[in-house]
């Protein structure tokens, strides 16, 4: 079977990690910009109910974003597993099988969110001129839902190619063209949410573009050939990135029930406030993603090479990271709520007021989110789907009671605390499954050189 010789990791388990995580973390962060981007705009040129609208946009936008993953975290981690045990025939094919996954998935998403992306607004409590303006938006992405899922799924595949810087580079081309045309079509052209939506797609097809000819050129060390399908391939990214499509598919659902507990126990103003506490904690959201997507190819190159032990020392370094930044991030925003609430809004002080009630409840928690980004991504990495998916099913499944009792006990203030709570209970039981994990492990390290031998020598 033919081989291939990866470029050996860095000897350092620290430089092995952020090789990986800062090109990561600059990549997540400058993706996100996507989404921070267009509410800042919306916020200065369209107001208040512009806000709300793209907040009823974003749990569809999120649906798209999860197919996006679950092609590029399954098929990233496949490739990197391969490329561990040098096998390039493998490589080859489950890169053809991602793109073949990401075409023919697009065509399907744009297909239902066509047919039921209104009746997906309407449950939120979408109405008027909300309706509307959110609709403009949707109708658009949907159209483009193949691009949008190529451009979440292809700087990973790249990313897993051993290229991540690469891969950052082709997203920072698209974010910095979103910028450019949300500009040009809102504060220029004046095209309100359905300019913001085609400034998007086309960034995004810029960030395919790029992938796609990086695949044909010298520089990747996978080349992409004329593999056929691989179903086999297929259906192991698949359940690798389940966990991937159904945490976002978790998120969007939470916001759906967000957008409509906030319009029946409030107003438009208490959503755009939520849209704006969503955009903040999306800063740290974006960074810890990126941070532990860094943790996967480490990992599941380390798997594959069965140096356990270095799988423990980067989850080690993960878990301080992430954490630790969520409670610094947490502590910036409680130190400061009205300045960052001033960067997506004009002297609204009722808007401003509820964005620091949200910032104060809501966020609190912020941090543990990391935790369970960490603990979902690292068992994708170490081949445990079931693992990973029961983390993001019961991450859904722990929130819905609170979300269904605290806003009957306490109003808007239960909606805002509904998440930060169940998080900490979901917490206590996702981490002694993460620990068992890791000390399975450390028992299966092998033995060095100087135990085998005095092993030999007793026997």
């Amino acid at each position: 079977m033919p081989t291939v010789t990866p470029t050996q990791l860095p000897q350092s388990v620290a430089q092995a990690f952020w090789r990986f995580a800062i090109p990561s973390i600059v990549a997540m962060l400058v993706s996100g910009l996507y989404q921070i981007i267009d509410g800042f705009f919306v916020g200065r040129y369209v107001g208040s109910e512009g806000l709300a609208g793209i907040n009823m946009a974003i749990p569809l936008l999120g649906l798209i974003m999860g197919f996006g993953l679950l092609i590029g975290m399954g098929g990233g981690s496949v490739l990197s597993q391969y490329r561990g045990e040098k096998n390039l025939y493998a490589t080859q094919a489950t890169l053809v099988t991602a793109l073949f996954l990401v075409v023919g998935i697009g065509l399907f998403a744009s297909l239902v969110f066509i047919t039921f992306g209104k009746s997906g607004l309407h449950l939120q409590g979408a109405t008027g001129h909300t309706l509307m303006l959110s609709w403009q938006y949707v109708e658009i992405m949907s159209y483009g839902a193949l691009i949008s899922i190529g451009a979440s799924a292809m700087p990973m595949l790249v990313r897993n190619d051993d290229s991540p810087n690469m891969a950052t580079l082709f997203i920072v081309v698209g974010a910095l063209m979103n910028i450019v045309l949300d500009y040009v079509f809102l504060g220029m052209l004046g095209m309100g949410l359905k300019g913001a939506a085609v400034a998007t797609l086309i960034a995004q097809l810029a960030t395919c573009v790029l992938c796609l000819r990086y695949f044909i050129s010298s520089k990747a060390k996978t080349i992409l050939s004329f593999n056929q399908f691989d179903s086999s391939i297929a259906k192991r990214m698949m359940q690798l990135g389940a966990s991937n499509l159904v945490m976002f598919i978790y998120m969007s659902f939470i916001i759906a029930l967000h957008n409509r507990l906030f319009m029946d126990y409030g107003d438009t103003t208490q959503l755009a406030a939520f849209a704006i506490v969503g955009y903040l904690a999306s800063c740290y959201y974006f960074f810890a993603e990126g941070l532990v997507s860094g943790l996967q190819p480490p990992v599941s190159y380390y798997l594959g090479a069965k140096q356990y032990q270095r799988i423990i020392q980067t989850v080690k370094l993960a878990f301080s990271v992430t954490v630790g930044s969520g409670i610094a991030v947490v502590i910036v925003l409680n130190c400061f709520p009205e300045f960052f609430a001033s960067f997506f809004t004009h002297a609204n002080e009722p808007l401003i007021e509820a964005t620091k009630v949200g910032i104060r409840l809501h966020l609190m928690a912020l941090f543990l989110d990391g935790f369970l980004f960490m603990a979902s991504i690292y068992f994708v990495a170490v081949g445990k789907g079931g693992q990973a998916l029961f983390v993001s099913v019961g991450n859904m499944v722990v929130q819905l009671p609170f979300l269904f009792i605290l806003p009957r006990l306490w109003g808007i203030e239960g909606v805002w605390l509904s998440v930060p709570l169940s998080n900490i209970v979901f917490t206590a039981i996702v981490l002694p499954m993460l620990l068992i994990n890791l000390n399975g492990l450390r028992n299966k390290q092998p033995l060095s050189a100087e135990a085998a031998l005095l092993s030999k020598c007793q026997q």
